[in-house]
């Protein structure tokens, strides 16, 4: 697929949801639609949307890029199976919280029941753990459309990433969530359409029935799915599990981003149907992530592909296996389908993301939510401020990224996750289940920043001081627990009935 073809595809994707963009948001792109979708989205498009966000360019290009590492394999379906535990807990604990309390912003819960300093503490945790988030997901997809067709045409990276933010702005910019509820929806179809499709198309090229394939990659050497042979491991089954478990309550219940999606939900019973439907879907679509993983690297031995080297290490990058494979072994069809499945995956999480990141600091620091401040003048041009603001932290971001790493983005993630939304788990944790007592207020951010570090303190030294044992995802019940210890250090008993 040529570099004119690929750019030429993304200019009609992009051009279809401007339109969209445009019927969506041309009659009201007021602050209720924005933060809220007027609180009238439909479930069903809501649970359907939300795959693509929850899933992103991660999912599509790294998980199944580390199918080929043999200490890894399936390994990534236990922490999907805590995944999807942690999807019904937040469903049956902090939706109907948050639906009580009648929530905008989903941190207005700290200020209700720990006070200012610990809202603003909570809020700040989640414009810095997601506009990191955020920023490698769409540094993924930068670094593909890089490599296949911006260097084509001798464009920086630097300016790459500045179109990629500038078309992100300009279709969510008015409407916001109302817009990207039905946006998002469109761009899971091509996600979903794209997985199966590449399933059949790689088959097809293996003379493989669907049946023939199942077995094909059941007895490879990438299909190991369970680890519990050796409990000091990062793959170990349990720590998986319980990983994937709070790290979806932090990265998923306790982020504003999937939350203020659900909230437009117009009753808590439409909103828990959206989760419940959303949690088998997501389970079913890594499945089949993962199985695409395992055939792309069956042909890729068959054909004598490499996996591809990074440009600036010189270190084979499993990320770029997916894509070589698509844009260059396979015919049209499929190249064309691998790239909107692509596209779709990180643009419907960055969208999200920018939304939400614009919500939390208009609601969290503006107080655009508050009555007195909804009908003051310039309030729509103000949250345009700060929608151009977090796209231009994220270019930063990205950039620096660019500079600094070499490493597996999705491992990245989740490590740069444990440490950052560990003190979100202990917040929620101190305000849900110490009932009789509260915090002295100003000494929260202190315990915040200090949980994290003393994580990170175990997480270096653990090898040494635990004979060997690896912290892996679970380091964010460490990073939890600590926050938690810290808060109950500075507590004081409730002066009130607490009931929330």
């Amino acid at each position: 697929m040529s570099p004119f073809a690929i750019l030429s595809l993304i200019v009609v994707y992009f051009g279809l949801l401007f339109i969209i963009s445009y019927f969506v948001s041309r009659k009201d792109s007021g602050n209720e639609a924005f933060f809220k979708a007027n609180k009238n989205s439909k479930w069903y498009l809501v649970a359907f949307g939300m795959i693509g966000t929850a899933l992103s360019g991660v999912t599509f290009i790294s998980v199944p890029g580390e199918v080929g590492n043999p200490d890894l394999q399936f390994k990534y379906f236990q922490f999907v199976l805590g995944n999807a535990i942690g999807f019904i807990i937040i469903a049956k604990v902090l939706l109907p919280l948050y639906y009580r309390m009648n929530l905008t912003s989903i941190y207005g819960y700290i200020e209700r029941r720990l006070g200012a300093v610990s809202y603003k503490t909570a809020a700040s945790i989640f414009l810095i753990s997601r506009t990191i988030g955020s920023s490698f997901r769409l540094y993924l997809v930068v670094i593909v459309l890089q490599r296949y067709v911006f260097d084509y045409y001798g464009i920086p990276f630097a300016l790459t990433v500045l179109i990629s933010l500038a078309l992100i702005f300009a279709y969510t910019y008015k409407g916001g969530l109302k817009t990207i509820i039905i946006t998002d929806t469109l761009q899971t179809f091509f996600l979903v359409s794209s997985v199966f499709l590449t399933i059949i198309f790689i088959c097809n090229h293996l003379d493989l029935s669907f049946f023939e394939a199942f077995e094909t990659v059941k007895e490879s050497q990438y299909s190991k799915i369970f680890f519990f042979d050796d409990y000091q491991s990062g793959n170990y089954f349990w720590k998986q599990l319980l990983g994937g478990i709070f790290v979806t309550i932090a990265m998923v219940g306790l982020d504003q981003d999937l939350m203020q999606k659900n909230l437009s939900c117009a009753t808590i019973g439409e909103a828990q149907k959206n989760m419940f439907t959303f949690t088998g879907i997501f389970v079913i679509i890594n499945i089949f992530f993962l199985s695409v993983g395992a055939l792309i690297y069956i042909y890729a031995a068959k054909n004598g592909i490499d996996v591809p080297l990074d440009l600036v290490s010189g270190k084979p990058r499993t990320d770029l296996l997916f894509p070589e494979i698509a844009f260059n072994h396979l015919t049209l069809i499929p190249a064309i389908v691998f790239l909107l499945g692509l596209t779709a995956a990180t643009f419907a999480t960055t969208d999200s993301a920018l939304t939400a990141l614009t919500t939390s600091f208009c609601v969290d620091f503006l107080g655009m939510d508050k009555a007195a401040n909804q009908n003051k003048p310039n309030i729509v041009r103000n949250r345009h401020l700060v929608h151009i603001g977090f796209s231009l932290l994220m270019f930063i971001v990205i950039l620096i990224f660019n500079s600094l790493t070499d490493q597996s983005v999705v491992s990245m993630i989740f490590t740069v996750a444990s440490y950052t939304y560990g003190p979100l788990l202990g917040l929620y944790a101190f305000g849900l289940f110490i009932k009789s007592k509260t915090v002295h207020d100003k000494l929260v951010p202190i315990v915040c920043i200090i949980a994290p570090l003393v994580t990170y303190w175990i997480y270096s030294n653990a090898t040494e001081w635990f004979s060997g044992y690896v912290f892996s995802v679970e380091i964010i019940i460490i990073n939890g627990i600590l926050t938690l210890i810290g808060l109950l250090i500075i507590s004081k008993p409730t002066q009130e009935n607490t009931r929330y």
